[in-house]
């Protein structure tokens, strides 16, 4: 599917429900990344969301590849369930996938990395926030280039993109154009212009996420959990970085 873009600029809003994922189009989102389990990070979406949502969904869907939370050094099996995944996404019409795989030592584990790259094209292919836990960033990014890798989506190895700047702008200039460098992670209407214009970024990401209550009428005191509030993504929160990047 053709992305638009706003301007010269696109907004990639993470959404980690079908129900999300139809905001993000409505705010004027130019694509979502898909998943589930916001509270650990996000993981791979199930098999019903995926079918749905690309039924659903009529911009640029990107499917986050991650069997579980935690860190991203994974075992052969959980590479297989991985490739698994991504032969599903192929099937299912998707546009991109959303990967990312470390050694244990902190670089980029370039062996099952270029697994999954192989088994995913033609779709296009993000190297995830696993990015921001590499021990140097300026070698990742020429690992992840080699691995001919379409986007990194990174904070600068912050908790959030606005205090990664520095290193994001850095980012941006070694890549030269070879890959496109997204800031991402505490991306909001209240930073998204800075974070763009100090870093030269064109492609930006941001859940927008509120939290939805339960709407339970009876509520079971004797047993704790199973009814925290959810995350959503906003159509108003997408709505409003939308307008300030058209405003650019």
């Amino acid at each position: 599917m053709k992305e638009k873009s706003i301007g010269i600029y696109q907004l990639e809003i993470c959404s980690n429900s079908v129900a999300s994922a139809i905001d993000a189009e409505k705010g004027g989102a130019t694509r979502v990344e898909f998943c589930q389990n916001l509270e650990n990070g996000g993981t791979t979406p199930s098999f019903g969301q995926l079918q749905l949502a690309r039924k659903l969904v009529n911009i640029g869907i990107h499917v986050l590849i991650r069997p579980r939370g935690g860190d991203f050094l994974y075992t052969e099996e959980e590479v297989l369930e991985m490739i698994a995944d991504i032969q599903l996404c192929k099937e299912l019409g998707m546009d991109g996938v959303v990967i990312g795989i470390l050694n244990a030592d902190g670089y980029v584990d370039k062996v099952n990395t270029k697994r999954l790259v192989d088994v995913a094209r033609p779709m296009h292919v993000t190297f995830h926030r696993a990015f921001d836990r590499v021990a140097n960033p300026f070698q990742a990014l020429e690992d992840v280039i080699e691995l001919g890798i379409d986007r990194i989506l990174t904070s600068g190895l912050q908790n959030a993109a606005v205090t990664g700047v520095p290193l994001l702008k850095q980012l941006i200039e070694q890549a030269n154009g070879r890959i496109v460098i997204m800031p991402g992670a505490g991306v909001e209407a209240s930073n998204i212009v800075h974070i763009l214009q100090e870093t030269g970024a064109i492609a930006i990401h941001s859940s927008a996420k509120e939290q939805h209550v339960s709407k339970m009428n009876f509520s079971q005191m004797q047993v704790k959990g199973m009814d925290e509030p959810q995350w959503m993504s906003s159509k108003e929160k997408v709505h409003q970085m939308v307008d300030l990047l058209k405003s650019l």
